[in-house]
């Protein structure tokens, strides 16, 4: 896999909305990345951590060219990756996703594009929407050196650009991912009027098919 850097002319900055987490109605300019990862072939995987996991599953389930999300912990040991200990702030886990997507119909940049503009808020440091801690911090698990690449260099974009109006907070780190509990997969669609899913959730996943409706599903 290489990096692959797409013309100036055809980076071009497109009103989206400002992710449903962040609990304003803004509109604010996320251009594409400039860099992407091409010559993948086969499965690949991506690895998010946004805040609670259940939203930003829903949005990426609902994405052309992915082909699943599960639900996890990442950053920290396996030991300790249950909803009780990470639950403590103490774990060093962040509450993350694990996509697997296919290349040929959705890119690693086009996934980070939706990270970045719907399915959280970046500038958030150490917590989203209603709930803090570090294990709802704003974090990137590369896997592989392409990614990493690609994942830094749109965050420097990004802040370039003054895409928000305060500082992103993204880390891009390190560690292995380590599923959730059964009853936290889904959680979605298996759970439509859940306070916190009608609340925090549901806006997200409209903000995707609104912000994206040629890579909603």
């Amino acid at each position: 896999m290489r990096i692959w850097t797409i013309p100036a002319a055809a980076v071009a900055a497109a009103l989206f909305l400002a992710p449903a987490s962040s609990g304003a109605e803004r509109a604010v300019p996320i251009p594409a990345p400039a860099k992407d990862v091409t010559g993948a072939k086969g499965a690949q995987v991506a690895i998010f951590a946004g805040g609670c996991f259940w939203g930003m599953e829903a949005v990426f389930q609902s994405m052309k060219g992915v082909q699943s999300v599960t639900n996890g912990y990442a950053g920290g040991t396996r030991a300790t990756a249950t909803y009780a200990q990470v639950s403590t702030e103490r774990t060093r886990h962040a509450e993350a996703i694990r996509i697997v997507y296919d290349p040929a119909k959705v890119s690693y940049g086009t996934l980070l594009r939706v990270y970045f503009s719907v399915a959280h808020d970046p500038t958030q440091l150490n917590r989203q929407g209603p709930d803090t801690g570090p294990s709802y911090r704003s974090a990137i698990f590369p896997q592989n050196v392409v990614q990493r690449q690609v994942a830094a260099a749109y965050i420097a974009q990004l802040g370039r650009a003054k895409a928000y109006p305060r500082a992103i907070v993204t880390k891009v780190e390190s560690g292995a991912f380590f599923p959730a509990e059964a009853y936290h997969q889904d959680f979605f669609w298996k759970n439509p009027n859940h306070p916190y899913i009608t609340r925090w959730d549901k806006p997200k996943v409209a903000a995707f098919r609104a912000a994206f409706p040629s890579l909603a599903s």
